[in-house]
């Protein structure tokens, strides 16, 4: 007989949740966070059982069940990254472009590499390991226009047990001859990989249009069709990124009123569309957006490196459109949630939108899985949820330790986390009900020892 206690765990220590939109003030609203000091998340079969307080929970647990103590670590949800394109891993740090420059000089070369099962297989594991270690549990991810870099991506995040949404670039015009599909083929394509892997174990998939440019009508107006008939199906694209790109939808869309409008008369502006950056949009078009569901993926780190232009975060808020965070990676700086934080703060105080700690972990997490449909599986602590957890270290650093030591609300701790956190600060992360990652404490000791008889 196996024994029910190998897939059962109590992971002890600080915790938070959100539970509803914390809104816009200095302290969250009433309702909208669950914070214990000493709590306690009982996970079984990959799911949590029971959440509460660990003496209130303690005389209900089995015998031998195995207790993992983080209780000078904080606990949350496992971070959320509305926007990546995973093959971009590579290039990223890649110097000085910006957007269509960036994608002819750097992202296309890339991409053909990804032709190769071997080389799409070596990324896609390089890319889960990444985002594991920086606490990122469950992503919308771009491949390439080559349905093995779906195939191989899928199978990874399949044999880790994770949630992950993806989908094939569909591109057949204003690219390279090697990246290109055809309207038929690509939709072609597509549809085999929904067969092969929506819906199976924790996996979705997201219909990717790269952006308009590289889309044909009949390309656009088919991947509409599949959309329709498949509602459950995501979609994920680009809108309005950099003025150079939205003047180039102009001359190719010359009969669309605007960069959305090419998007709406093909059917894809829906409540699981989500579209990459929005920066130049007027308030009429995020009214638009609003109005049919949709959300755009803020990626700060990518629209300072690229220069794209400084996120409206308040303008969609006004709007009612919904607003997720994401990292982007090649055109961005990281990977991590913590340093998309970051990077989202400094932008808000260049527009004079300051970004509480309440928002900035609600968006990496409950804000996130609602707006991308995914809330009732992810982004919250409570009983039934799937066990997706990333577990931070306020004193990862001596830095932070010092700055921490000096908090003296829970408010203050998010921020200094939001602000000096990084890769370090992730002490581990759990996703199904596992461990996925442990931060390496045993070389950091060595090393410190080496440093210190160095000395």
């Amino acid at each position: 007989m196996t024994d029910s206690r190998a897939s059962m765990y109590v992971l002890r220590g600080p915790l938070i949740s959100f539970l509803n939109d914390p809104g816009e003030g200095d302290t969250p609203e009433d309702g909208s966070l669950l914070h214990l000091e000493d709590g306690a998340l009982w996970l079984e079969n990959g799911r949590i059982r029971a959440v509460a307080d660990y003496t209130q929970l303690a005389a209900q647990l089995p015998a031998g069940i195995e207790v993992v103590d983080y209780s000078d670590k904080l606990m949350m949800p496992g971070f959320i990254d509305s926007h990546v394109h995973y093959v971009q891993l590579d290039i990223m740090a890649s110097y000085g472009r910006q957007l269509l420059d960036w994608l002819n000089e750097y992202t296309f070369p890339e991409e053909c590499r990804f032709a190769e099962r071997a080389h799409a297989e070596n990324v896609a594991e390089a890319f889960l390991d990444e985002t594991l270690r920086v606490g990122t549990t469950t992503a919308q991810v771009f491949c390439t226009s080559h349905p093995v870099s779906v195939d191989t991506f899928f199978t990874a995040a399949q044999r880790r047990g994770l949630r992950m949404l993806a989908g094939k670039v569909l591109m057949d015009r204003n690219a390279p001859e090697a990246l290109t599909d055809t309207a038929t083929g690509g939709i072609k394509d597509s549809e085999r990989l929904i067969a092969d892997w929506h819906g199976k174990g924790r996996l979705g998939y997201t219909l990717t249009p790269r952006f308009a440019p590289t889309s044909t009508r009949d390309q656009l107006d088919a991947t509409g069709g599949i959309l329709r008939n498949a509602p459950d199906l995501h979609l994920q694209t680009h809108l309005s990124e950099n003025l150079g790109e939205i003047d180039w939808v102009a001359e190719l869309f010359p009969e669309a009123a605007d960069y959305l409008d090419v998007y709406e008369r093909y059917g894809l502006v829906g409540p699981r569309s989500t579209f990459a950056h929005g920066i130049h949009l007027t308030q009429e078009a995020r009214n638009r957006l609003a109005q049919a569901g949709a959300n755009i993926a803020f990626c700060p780190t990518s629209n300072l490196y690229l220069g794209s232009g400084l996120f409206d975060r308040l303008a969609c808020r006004e709007a009612g459109l919904n607003t997720t965070l994401a990292s982007d990676v090649g055109g961005g700086t990281d990977l991590s949630g913590l340093s998309t934080l970051k990077a989202a703060y400094q932008v808000g105080q260049l527009l004079n939108q300051p970004l509480t700690a309440w928002q900035g972990f609600y968006r990496l997490t409950l804000g996130n899985a609602r707006a991308l449909h995914l809330d009732a599986h992810i982004g919250s602590l409570r009983e039934g949820a799937e066990a997706d957890i990333v577990v931070l270290d306020p004193k990862a650093t001596s830095l932070m330790a010092r700055r921490t030591e000096r908090t003296k609300s829970l408010a203050e701790l998010l921020f200094a986390l939001m602000i000096l956190g990084d890769d370090r600060s992730v002490y581990a992360t759990w996703a199904n009900g596992q461990c996925v990652h442990q931060r390496d404490t045993v070389n950091t000791t060595k090393l410190r020892e080496g440093i210190s008889a160095l000395a």
